[in-house]
């Protein structure tokens, strides 16, 4: 898998953290939310699957004291800019540029925000999800916040559409270049309902819930069963 942000959002990496919080409703809050579910869960390595910049990687970082945070992107400009962010981290901080598709280091907790939805079939993220399964402990905790949006034949589809164009257009992008914008994204960027997303954690083997939703942005937690009792 590869995947150039500047070419896809249509930004310079350097502006992607002001674009992002026009592009996607409530992405300050989502980002601290899944910080805390992380940091409940006591981790002592987190991967961050899609990293960016490294903004979702801070506030673990910044929640987990004593955490380690592995950030795994295919995109080498945003891991520049993300190892500039978490330089005070030092040993802290792990860098892979390699595809989160690819075979993940052992962990206690995976995180990711705004980038599993470049996996373009339900199927294949299946297999990511049996994937993250495998690295993660026993008992540790898988966090994805992300766009999710009704199938196509749901009449909510379009009211969910007409919330976040509201969003873009209160963040001063007029109507019609927000729907360009949901074009564009379209390319590359695929949104499964919510409750599909949770079958397909559920079936890797993982408990799956929605722990918040401010629409269309959700978060999806899925944990791997503890160690069963002797």
């Amino acid at each position: 898998m590869s995947h150039s942000v500047s070419s896809h959002l249509r930004v310079e990496i350097d502006a992607y953290d002001e674009a992002i919080r026009t592009f996607v409703p409530g992405y300050d809050e989502m980002l601290a939310l899944v910080a805390d579910a992380v940091a409940a869960s006591g981790p002592a390595h987190v991967l961050d699957l899609g990293a960016g910049t490294g903004a979702l990687s801070k506030a673990v970082l910044d929640g987990c004291e004593g955490c380690r945070v592995t950030l795994i992107d295919v995109d080498p400009a945003m891991l520049d800019q993300a190892r500039q962010r978490l330089a005070a981290y030092g040993a802290r901080t792990r860098f892979l540029e390699q595809s989160f598709l690819d075979p993940l280091p052992a962990c206690d907790a995976v995180v990711a925000s705004l980038a599993l939805h470049h996996v373009p079939s339900i199927d294949e993220k299946r297999s990511l999800y049996r994937t993250i399964r495998e690295a993660l402990s026993p008992g540790g905790v898988f966090l994805n916040a992300d766009v999710t949006m009704p199938a196509e034949t749901d009449e909510r589809r379009s009211a969910d559409y007409e919330t976040w164009t509201a969003h873009l257009v209160a963040c001063g992008i007029t109507e019609e270049r927000a729907r360009e914008h949901f074009r564009e994204w379209a390319d590359e960027d695929v949104y499964f309902p919510l409750n599909e997303e949770l079958a397909a954690i559920e079936a890797a083997g993982l408990a799956a819930e929605c722990l918040w939703r401010a629409t269309p942005s959700t978060i999806m937690q899925g944990v791997r069963p503890g160690r069963e009792s002797p």
